[in-house]
């Protein structure tokens, strides 16, 4: 389980303190990665070093700033250190119909990422079940590596249907991030036995050692 887990801390008023003390549990826990908002993605790498994987949460929690800053945002992250990239797509443009917008983004988000793993996180409380398949189809179709149901900050959370939704459509074309709401082993192990191949929480202590 430990490995399937991205630790994450992306809250608005985190602290060096709050950075020191996720990458010290995810060291202990032994987790796939620790997930941080980027000014932190250069302290975070020196504190987990080759351990485990750091990965930076971009356009957090609404995905609205336009393609060339998000591209921007994920180059520097890179640059600073970061092993992956989640990144919120333009949820907006997706429900304003143009879905095109959003492959377009994802390809620069790409060329921005260098080869490392891309996450894109469609926010699926907002979304109509039409509209999750089709941007996941889609998302896949551009390089995306991982398609992540929630920021957090949304609507609700990952329910176990969102994930049966997902893996349906992409076909094992990409995989699924499970994250939003995510707090105790049964819920991680529901997900997982829907199909999530990575599990995004906060509460990887209580989820690992209940």
């Amino acid at each position: 389980m430990a490995k399937r887990i991205d630790y994450t801390n992306v809250r608005p008023d985190a602290t060096l303190r709050d950075i020191e003390e996720l990458c010290k549990e995810a060291l202990e826990l032994g987790v796939r990665a620790v997930c941080v908002n980027p000014c932190y993605i250069s302290y975070a790498k020196k504190l987990v070093g080759s351990e485990i994987l750091v990965c930076a949460a971009i356009d957090l929690p609404f995905g609205s700033s336009k393609i060339e800053i998000k591209k921007r945002a994920v180059e520097e992250a890179i640059a600073d250190g970061a092993d992956e990239v989640d990144y919120v797509i333009n949820i907006g443009m997706l429900k304003s119909g143009f879905l095109d917008y959003v492959v377009q983004e994802a390809y620069e988000v790409l060329k921005g990422a260098s080869g490392r793993a891309v996450k894109a996180i469609i926010e699926t409380g907002c979304l109509t079940v039409k509209e999750m398949e089709s941007v996941a189809v889609k998302l896949a179709g551009a390089g995306v590596h991982y398609v992540k149901t929630c920021t957090g900050y949304g609507p609700r959370g990952v329910t176990v249907e969102d994930i049966l939704i997902l893996k349906r459509a992409l076909k094992g074309r990409a995989g699924v991030k499970a994250a939003g709401g995510i707090r105790n082993l049964q819920m991680a192990r529901r997900l997982i036995d829907a199909g999530a191949d990575i599990i995004g929480t906060s509460a990887a202590r209580l989820i690992l050692r209940p």
